[in-house]
């Protein structure tokens, strides 16, 4: 039995069902039972059970940290120094379009983890956005466009250091006369075509010049028929006690617990460190002053940490699906269907759309990346491909699943940092990344050919 092609069809399944009924944890759990059936028989039940313990100790960084994100975010609430924030920002976004172009830019500057960036942004935008009456949708796909897009094109972020270390393992790149690995991926950043189409994308609809198209369109028509900036199926999202933008609150009470949190993450490379510390400067800077009583303060952050768990469950639930299919030989398949598509011309098109496929459809986006180059590589040195295009494919191939994959994390936590639901936000943005993928493949095409 051919377990590759049966995970691949386990997938479509999920894709298909998930977009169909906008239940997306659901038939991640349908997916994974599925998956361990096909691998274990009868005995499926407890060996799913140990995947999944599997996927979370795995992953319990993630888990924490993301729990922690929102327990840092509730405390901001609470403290109501996100509105202070959101007052004066307010006053220069006076327009959707100056609010669209200033979270963009925002996206650019929080560059160092795509984690800070849609979680940190999403909190300091998100009144500013209901006050503008602009969907939240709107706010979910500028968080998600510039996360892994604009980490990827920046060689001092943790993208560029995981990627640089992989690339510089490989003879082909080696060959090349690179002293490190972050000069040749320097090399390949000018080429990384499905983030910077993606930026100038993003780019273009905050300036208004790529219209409203399908479901954003209709979001758009929600807020102007009915004054909603997320749909009822969000409402569980933003439940908070008050309406943010109409509250007064001290900025120092955002902007130095931000301040700290964004320093520390680029100086330790350590979201959890930056989070943790974040979260003690709250103490020393609420508790005092009685901003918030110290009674409330561990209540707010179990409350904020509790308000993650949807969150945490579908990410858990992502995690156990790579396990299952990736037992299945899930990426085994599909690079053996693809081998013989590969000329030295065509070689980068279909290396960008292999690894997009595999990240897509696993959701495991640096994973995918260091199971594939030892692959990709030496078949790109025997067909003449350019080494250099073939990192950029990787690269894009992986900031493409980080972008698109409907149950990745950085999708996830986009839609978390938004307030909506994770299905909504991918529904919404699909028309735009259909568009950077289009053309993506026509420049690596192009750039195969010449090069």
């Amino acid at each position: 039995m051919n377990t590759g092609f049966l995970a691949v069809l386990i997938i479509l399944l999920i894709i298909v069902g998930a977009i169909w009924t906008k239940k997306c944890s659901e038939l991640l759990l349908i997916g994974s039972l599925l998956g361990a059936l096909v691998l274990y028989g009868t005995d499926f039940i407890p060996q799913w059970a140990t995947l999944l313990q599997s996927a979370v100790s795995d992953n319990v960084w993630i888990i924490i940290t993301c729990g922690l994100f929102g327990s840092l975010i509730a405390l901001l609430q609470e403290s109501k120094g996100s509105f202070g924030f959101s007052k004066l920002v307010s006053k220069y976004c006076n327009t959707e379009k100056k609010t669209l172009l200033t979270t963009f830019i925002m996206g650019i500057l929080i560059f160092v983890d795509d984690y800070l960036n849609v979680l940190s942004i999403g909190v300091c935008m998100k009144n500013v956005f209901d006050k503008r009456k602009l969907p939240r949708e709107t706010l979910a796909y500028l968080l998600d466009s510039t996360g892994a897009p604009v980490c990827v094109l920046l060689p001092f972020s943790t993208w560029a250091v995981f990627y640089a270390s992989l690339f510089i393992e490989q003879d082909s790149v080696a060959a090349l006369g690179y002293s490190s690995g972050i000069d040749a991926y320097v090399q390949a950043i000018p080429f990384c075509f499905y983030p910077i189409i993606t930026l100038i994308v993003v780019l273009l609809f905050s300036l208004g010049i790529i219209p409203k198209i399908g479901p954003m369109k209709q979001a758009y028509e929600r807020v102007e028929q009915t004054g909603k900036v997320y749909s009822d199926a969000s409402r569980k999202y933003n439940h908070e006690e008050y309406k943010g933008y109409e509250q007064d609150g001290n900025l120092w009470d955002f902007a130095v617990p931000m301040i700290v949190l964004v320093a520390v993450a680029v100086a330790t490379s350590d979201l959890l460190t930056a989070v943790l510390l974040s979260i003690i400067v709250c103490f020393v800077l609420y508790v005092p002053r009685k901003v918030i009583p110290v009674d409330n303060f561990m209540n707010t952050i179990i409350k904020g940490f509790a308000d993650m768990l949807p969150i945490l469950i579908l990410l858990t639930l992502a995690f156990l699906l790579q396990n299952v299919t990736g037992q299945m030989g899930l990426s085994d398949f599909v690079i053996q269907t693809m081998q013989p598509l590969l000329t030295g011309a065509t070689f980068p098109m279909i290396a960008f759309i292999l690894v997009a496929a595999l990240c897509f459809t696993t959701g495991s986006f640096w994973g995918m990346s260091a199971l594939v180059a030892p692959i990709v590589f030496p078949l790109g040195a025997a067909v003449g491909a350019n080494p250099i295009l073939i990192m950029a494919a990787i690269i894009s191939g992986g900031a493409f699943g980080s972008h698109a994959c409907i149950y990745g994390d950085a999708t996830v936590l986009a839609a978390t940092g938004a307030g909506i639901e994770n299905m909504e936000h991918v529904t919404t943005q699909l028309p735009y990344v259909l568009i950077a993928s289009a053309l993506s493949i026509a420049a690596f095409l192009v750039c195969g050919i010449i090069l």
